[in-house]
């Protein structure tokens, strides 16, 4: 089961979250072989066209399990000020039988701070 955390980005700043990711057990997940990828959305049901993309990696060593996802200050100022986002995050990978196995690992409510200048 997913983490669920809100947040809030500032309109028009550029934004980077570490996320460091541990196993039920409290250990540091290896995130050797897996991909990560974060989407943010204005409602569950919006379009693929209104979905905002974070750039989204695993960081080196990937022994570490640290996600880093961003988004730029032109991808936070296009974003609009009022109401709320929904998003989460996703990591994934192959088994052993070349099967896809896809993991939601955080999910939550994004709050838009405007800017007042733009």
């Amino acid at each position: 089961m997913a983490t669920y955390e809100d947040f809030t980005i500032d309109q028009g700043s550029d934004l980077a979250l570490q996320l460091e990711l541990v196993e039920a057990d409290g250990s540091t997940k290896n995130l050797n072989g897996y991909t990560v990828s974060a989407k943010m959305k204005k409602t569950f049901r919006s379009t693929a066209a209104d979905t905002v993309e974070f750039t989204s990696i695993v960081t080196d060593p990937a022994e570490s399990g640290v996600v880093t996802i961003s988004l730029t200050n032109i991808q936070t100022d296009a974003l609009s000020s009022r109401g709320r986002y929904v998003y989460d995050v996703e990591l994934s990978y192959l088994d052993s039988a070349g099967n896809s196995i896809v993991e939601r690992v955080l999910e939550g409510k994004i709050k838009v701070s405007p800017s007042v200048t733009r």
